[in-house]
């Protein structure tokens, strides 16, 4: 029987997987590592980018808030001198958790990944507000590619410090391009201001001993696999089935791996259904196949927003890897 990190690439490689990939089991995400401040259930905070987030009590998530109070960016043409940026140094203490973590690990059975969120785009909405930045795009795009460059740069310094302290052989990055059915921007936008600076970051972490990118965007973004394929990532994280991902699957199956098609939405709910799953992962195996695709929630991280459904779809995974291989 084959690890779960040989599976894993015999299966993004197209060669002979044993069984399906279940769900984020080839990573070991190492969630200590010290960054930014992060939201808290049932609480406001504020971080050191200067970004407000609210996390109310009855809701699955934060988010930004972004009245004229609290927005961080009001001026585009004014970041250098609002946004101050924040330091990647922190003290040995601070890392010693992430490093034990690490070093714990199994590494011919798991890679060892490290957590990158927020991505560049989501950064800038953070700061700004969604509307605010998008209309930098068009408004002031000379100011944008600054500011994305220095979140470019601020990365790259973060990358620097975990290489050294835990040795991470997998990066799985958060940056969410889309809705349900469109990408924010246009693929022509996309390339414009993203493109570049991804491409840069990506090469920086390959180039230091990261072997796997996973990139985390749980939305429609099949019109920008392309690019996806162009900045280096192997996996992409959180494909929904609006995206046709056995489509993608035939496409471009051999340059890059789908990770996804059963859509949080509908499936983590409370009220959620063991049959409803289990028709899911069916349909998402049988029409996807054994390459360069792996059956998993759309959510971003191994878990689910309701107790049971994550370990529900990793049975149902297990179910169709004994009637596939």
């Amino acid at each position: 029987m084959l690890t779960k990190r040989q599976n894993l690439l015999e299966t993004i490689n197209g060669g002979n997987p044993d069984r399906f990939v279940k769900q984020y089991e080839f990573m070991e995400i190492i969630l200590e590592a010290p960054k930014r401040i992060r939201p808290v259930k049932g609480k406001t905070i504020l971080n050191e980018w200067g970004i407000t987030y609210d996390w109310p009590e009855d809701q699955l998530g934060p988010f930004p808030v972004h009245d004229d109070e609290h927005r961080a960016l009001k001026d585009i043409t004014k970041w250098k001198e609002i946004i101050k940026v924040p330091t990647v140094e922190f003290s040995d203490e601070a890392w010693a958790p992430a490093v034990e973590h690490a070093n714990a690990v199994d590494r011919e059975d798991k890679f060892v990944a490290v957590f990158y969120a927020s991505g560049t785009f989501e950064m800038t909405h953070n700061l700004m507000g969604m509307e605010d930045a998008m209309m930098g795009l068009y408004e002031e795009p000379e100011c944008m590619h600054e500011l994305i460059e220095c979140l470019t740069d601020y990365e790259i310094r973060y990358a620097e410090q975990i290489i050294e302290r835990i040795r991470p052989d997998a990066l799985f990055h958060h940056d969410d391009w889309g809705g349900q059915i469109s990408t924010f921007l246009s693929p022509d936008m996309f390339k414009e201001f993203y493109l570049e600076p991804y491409k840069r970051a990506y090469k920086f972490w390959k180039d230091n001993g990261i072997e796997l990118i996973v990139h985390h965007s749980d939305s429609y973004a099949a019109t920008l696999v392309p690019d996806m394929i162009d900045m280096g990532i192997d996996v992409w994280q959180g494909v929904m089935t609006t995206n046709n991902t056995p489509e993608l699957v035939k496409q471009y199956g051999e340059q890059i791996s789908f990770m996804g098609e059963l859509d949080s939405g509908p499936l983590d709910v409370s009220n959620w259904s063991k049959e409803a799953i289990y028709e899911a992962v069916e349909k998402a195996c049988t029409t996807c196949g054994k390459h360069y695709f792996i059956p998993c929630l759309t959510q971003g991280l191994g878990i689910s927003s309701f107790p049971g459904v994550y370990d529900c779809a990793s049975e149902a995974i297990d179910e169709m890897s004994k009637k596939m291989f």
